[in-house]
């Protein structure tokens, strides 16, 4: 009977997160690229394409690559990447740390490229399961991983490690989580889909942004500009937009020192201190933003001819969907927060800057709670992203960008992708090492054991 391969490890999602990994796994000493496979629903790489907006700059420094923190030698950095593209020159001409959201996810595409073979794209990963050794029921030794492809076909995996790299689930308003058929889009299909409910430019239409961070600044902007018949409402708690604390002692947060830090510490300490930066990550924008738009809506007041405005201190508390009215599909219900007076205004079209959920890992690994005795959620995760599971489950499993509340505000950023990966390989050459000299131990004792036998037999 011919016995299934067994990857060493899978990964769910090829994203950022296991883009790094893929590459630093393609360093270690005699490693085998078939050894390792990741499975992405996508058809082909892509990162955020619902919000590669022509102008948008990416928040971080170019050195924060997928390796460049860990081995500035790779010819993974985005150094090498502008060099092989023939813009090298160019972009030091430019004298900016903070390249374009689109050539950064030129940047990671052209890293991907060199993994084509080890990804399988269009496929979703349905369920895993624990597989049980097969002389002893009640230890799990692999994990058996179903994808589903976009064709319908069915494919079944072995592994010994899993990576879960899914990225976020976009965070939906329950106001809007009922709506079916409405024109209600979230910012992460922005991009993709915004051109169907606003292709007509003849007609004015009111559109309404609801969110007060960097998504939401940056779709209220482009909407003023990208649409002349769109009168764009941004629609927010909060009482005005904050900019983004990115000084550079504000910044270490985000350097693996810090993430020592933060676990170091128990829960509620851990959460009070993600609480004293989280205006480094959340409901914040690039001052510059900022002033852009607090220069057009002077602009149109000098002019007297107001059309895009903002509406802060607003609690979202119901949404109508009325095919028929005249002055918007979509009916708002807001309370203001500050004197709680009720108000209702009407929009054409809602994009959704409302963030993500990171918390999709819980449904993927369900099918594990009874072989782990308690589910996904209860478990602790180690220092080196590795979930916490007892003895008996030997398979392991890595979790990126899910890891908030235990390693901080930077662990869904870019920030730490380079040696966040260090960390999981350098992890699963250190438990594979124990396994061998497991397996060594044994077979030497074994092997001791059936020596003692044959002398008694004879």
């Amino acid at each position: 009977m011919q016995r299934e391969p067994v990857h060493d490890l899978i990964g769910v999602g090829f994203g950022p997160s296991n883009l790094a990994l893929a590459v630093r796994l393609a360093e270690r000493r005699n490693a085998a690229p078939a050894a390792h496979c990741f499975i992405e629903a996508q058809a082909e790489f892509g990162w955020h394409r619902g919000m590669l907006l022509d102008d948008s700059r990416m928040q971080i420094s170019f050195l924060k690559d997928l390796v460049t923190l860990r081995d500035p030698k790779s010819p993974f950095t985005f150094i090498n990447y502008l060099f092989e593209r023939g813009r090298l020159q160019d972009f030091v001409n430019l004298k900016n740390f903070y390249p374009t959201r689109v050539e950064f996810h030129d940047y990671l595409r052209w890293v991907a490229n060199a993994f084509d073979d080890q990804v399988h794209y269009g496929e979703r990963v349905t369920a895993i399961e624990p597989v049980m050794a097969a002389h002893d029921a009640s230890v799990v030794t692999q994990l058996r991983v179903f994808s589903r492809a976009a064709d319908g076909r069915e494919r079944q995996r072995l592994t010994r490690a899993l990576s879960v790299g899914m990225g976020g689930t976009p965070q939906i308003p329950p106001a809007f989580a009922a709506l079916r058929e409405a024109p209600v889009l979230h910012s992460s299909r922005y991009l993709t889909e915004i051109d169907q409910y606003l292709g007509n430019p003849v007609r004015r239409q009111r559109v309404a942004v609801v969110g007060s961070g960097q998504s939401a600044a940056e779709v209220f902007i482009d909407l003023t500009r990208r649409y002349p018949q769109v009168d764009a409402t941004l629609v927010m708690r909060a009482p005005v937009l904050k900019p983004a604390d990115d000084s550079p002692f504000v910044n270490e947060i985000f350097s693996p020192a810090f993430t020592d830090l933060v676990y170091a510490q128990p829960r509620d300490a851990r959460q009070s201190l993600i609480d004293t930066f989280r205006d480094t990550n959340y409901s914040v924008v690039d001052r510059p933003l900022i002033e852009q738009i607090y220069e057009l809506l002077y602009v149109q007041s000098v002019s007297q001819s107001p059309r895009h405005r903002l509406l802060p201190n607003c609690a979202l508390e119901a949404v109508q969907h009325d095919s028929g009215d005249s002055r918007g599909v979509l009916a708002l219900r807001l309370r203001d927060r500050l004197n709680h007076t009720v108000s209702s205004e009407h929009f054409d079209v809602v994009v959704l800057a409302t963030g993500y959920r990171r918390d999709a890992h819980h449904v993927l690994l369900d099918g594990l709670d009874a072989a782990l005795g308690q589910t996904v959620e209860q478990c602790d995760v180690a220092r080196d992203y590795q979930l916490v599971t007892p003895a008996h489950f030997q398979p392991r499993i890595y979790l990126q960008g899910c890891c908030e509340d235990s390693h901080g505000l930077s662990d869904t950023l870019l920030s730490v992708l380079a040696r966040r990966a260090d960390e999981i390989a350098l992890s699963l050459d250190a438990d594979e090492a124990v396994s061998a000299t497991a397996s060594s131990a044994q077979r030497c004792t074994a092997s001791h054991a059936g020596a003692a036998h044959l002398a008694a037999m004879l």
